[in-house]
């Protein structure tokens, strides 16, 4: 009859369970999206976001008040339709259009909506110091804006 092993010393840690694996954080080195990929999803995003605030923008010749509110329920809807697609795939329709997706930069997974909303006010920083943030990823090592450090996300080719 054998024994059982003897009782760790106080203060160890006991092992872990049988088929227990670490958490393990997103190691695969990403294939960054060039700076003229993210340009092109950008404009095409911004194109697109026009179109949403486009009845608001006819209106408002002979109606300033229904105007902007029609313009302001078009931004409104292009922001959570836009926090969506990138939260929930990663892409909205500029990115798939410029081939770009955009990733949490620790385990590679898109990023949930939330996150996805503040990385889109997020970009009015990038803008704020003469487009500096915009580019940024031009020389940056990771090709991450301002707006991509804040939130912790990278771009990538689809």
């Amino acid at each position: 009859m054998s024994m059982p092993p003897p009782p760790p010393p106080p203060g160890a840690v006991p092992p872990p369970p049988p088929g227990y694996q670490a958490y393990q954080t997103y190691q695969a080195t990403p294939n960054f999206a060039s700076w003229g990929r993210r340009a092109l999803g950008y404009i095409v995003n911004a194109l697109i976001s026009g179109v949403f605030s486009l009845p608001g923008r006819i209106v408002a010749g002979s109606s300033p008040a229904l105007g902007a509110l029609l313009q302001l329920a078009g931004a409104i809807v292009w922001i959570v339709l836009y926090a969506k697609q990138v939260g929930s795939t990663g892409q909205a329709w500029g990115h798939q259009a410029a081939g770009v997706r955009i990733v949490d930069a620790n385990t590679g997974q898109p990023i949930g909506t939330g996150r996805a909303v503040g990385r889109y006010f997020a970009t009015i920083l990038s803008g704020l110091p003469c487009l500096l943030g915009f580019l940024w990823p031009l020389w940056d090592s990771k090709k991450q804006t301002f707006h991509d450090k804040i939130v912790n996300t990278y771009s990538v080719t689809a």
